[in-house]
């Protein structure tokens, strides 16, 4: 009998290759979950060095393992810009960069176990901090600095540099205003540590200002830092502090256009005063218009000044003598009205102020009184010769001498005439005579007192209008002399800075 060869089944091939494709998958999944295990359970240097340090961290201890151990704190500042100045609430507002540096024993590590790690960045509320605020802050402590990282180095050194804007008071000295310069101070310290547990140093011996902002308004002169240390007397133990000067100069040229210029405007303007003529009627309102508008500078002045008597500003003076000035102008100018309205009154000018004003004043003033021309004061004397004679013949009884020869023989003609009529005949021209002779009387005596009365009222307005110049050259030269001795002379005798 003969044996069949063995042949193998194709249902066991296949069953052989899925045995093989599921072990290649599972290797391949078994491979994926090993990877996801290590990789979750890999975990970042940083990381774990932050878990190191900070297991059991207390932030409320200081950080060093001997409590009779000083922590020194280096203390800097990097001014950024004087933000503001509020001279009525004597605050100075600075925008600063604080630099706080101190050693924590605590935070130690070794580098090469952490792949050279040597600087971790930690928030800042992870750690201990220093209690140092401003002892000047006219502002609350709730809002406190902003929560910046920390730069803490493997040799436990930690650097915390928190931006800040503080509010800090400061006694305001406007003696020089707007020439002014001004010192400020922010005093900076622990508020609980003594020195005997936390001391606090210069970090640099000069503020940085490589990232100032320089203002429009103040001149930055000098900033430094000096380090104090003050003794209660609650207890004989040292408090040290840092406080920082700050040295600045205001600039006047907004100033100088916005309210020095205007009041020399103005009082040129009063001045002027004085060279309007009396019969315009405007004299007295040109100084009271010039006075309010003295009264509206004081009012600004004031709104930006504090409310304090210990001082008082340069210009506030300046602006209270030009007041007062045109405030004598103006009783001056009715003054001067007054001389030139009382001519009409008949009361003629006395003798002393004659002397003094048209002899003494008036030729320092190079002044001198309008005159009638010669040719019409020669032919007015003539005709009023004519009729004093005329009416000295007609009282005597004789028309013969007159001023006109023609008029003469025909007067002899006319009474040789009147001599041949009636009696009657001659009483009418006799009474007719009499009144025209008394018409050109009152003519006469009219026009004497006329010309008196007009000679009188020149007379007086000559007087104000020499008053007039004196007082103007006067005020002029007041005007000019508080000026530079207010404006220019006092800022320049100002104590120098200390």
């Amino acid at each position: 009998m003969r044996k069949c060869p063995t042949l193998v089944p194709s249902k066991l091939l296949e069953e052989e290759d899925d045995y093989h494709l599921h072990r290649t998958v599972q290797n391949d999944v078994d491979f994926r979950t090993n990877m996801k295990l290590a990789l979750v359970k890999k975990i970042p240097d940083e990381q774990k060095l932050l878990q190191k340090i900070l297991n059991g961290y207390d932030t409320a201890a200081r950080p060093v393992f001997n409590a009779s151990h000083i922590i020194t704190v280096k203390f800097g500042l990097t001014l950024i810009q004087l933000a503001d100045m509020d001279e009525v609430n004597q605050v100075l507002t600075t925008s600063v960069w604080l630099e706080q540096e101190w050693q924590d024993e605590r935070l130690i590590w070794d580098p090469n176990d952490y792949n050279g790690l040597e600087t971790l960045r930690m928030p800042c509320d992870k750690i201990w901090l220093p209690d140092i605020v401003l002892y000047n802050s006219a502002d609350d402590y709730t809002s406190g600095y902003m929560q910046s990282k920390a730069m803490v180095r493997h040799d436990g050194n930690v650097f915390w540099p928190p931006p800040a804007k503080f509010r800090s008071s400061c006694k305001i000295d406007i003696t020089f205003f707007p020439f002014d310069d001004q010192i400020c101070k922010m005093k900076f310290g622990s508020w609980a540590y003594d020195g005997f547990q936390v001391d606090i140093t210069n970090r640099t011996a000069q503020v940085d200002l490589s990232n100032y902002v320089y203002s429009g308004e103040w001149e930055l002169i000098t900033i430094f830092g000096i380090r104090n240390e003050v003794i209660y007397q609650c207890c004989n133990i040292p408090y040290p502090d840092v406080t920082f000067t700050i040295v600045m100069r205001r600039k006047t040229l907004y100033y100088l256009f916005n309210i020095i210029f205007p009041c020399l405007w103005l009082t040129i303007l009063s001045l002027l005063g004085f060279w309007l003529p009396p019969d315009s009627g405007e004299k007295i309102t040109l100084g009271i218009t010039v006075l309010l508008a003295f009264s509206v500078f004081m009012l600004l002045i004031a709104e930006n000044m504090p409310a304090t008597s210990e001082f008082v500003p340069l210009i506030g003076i300046y602006l209270t003598v030009t007041m007062g000035m045109t405030s004598l102008s103006i009783i001056l100018t009715v003054f001067v009205l007054q001389l030139h309205h009382v001519g009409p009154h008949q009361r003629p000018v006395p003798r002393w102020l004659r002397f003094l004003c048209v002899d003494i004043l008036a030729r320092c003033m190079c002044m001198r009184q309008s005159q009638i021309p010669q040719p019409f004061v020669d032919e007015f004397r003539k005709e009023d010769m004519c009729l004093t004679t005329f009416f000295e013949n007609v009282e005597n009884g004789n028309t013969a001498g007159t001023c006109n020869g023609n008029i003469q023989q025909n007067s002899n003609n006319t009474i040789n005439s009147y001599q041949t009529e009636k009696y009657h005949i001659e009483m009418e021209r006799d009474k007719t005579h009499q009144k025209i002779t008394n018409h050109l009387k009152l003519l006469v005596e009219k026009q004497d007192y006329e010309e008196n009365h007009q000679g009188i009222v020149h007379e007086w307005q000559f007087v104000a209008h020499v008053m007039d110049r004196v007082l103007f050259w006067i005020f002029l030269f007041a005007a000019v002399i508080s000026s530079i001795l207010i404006l220019v002379v006092q800022p320049l005798l100002k104590p120098p800075l200390q």
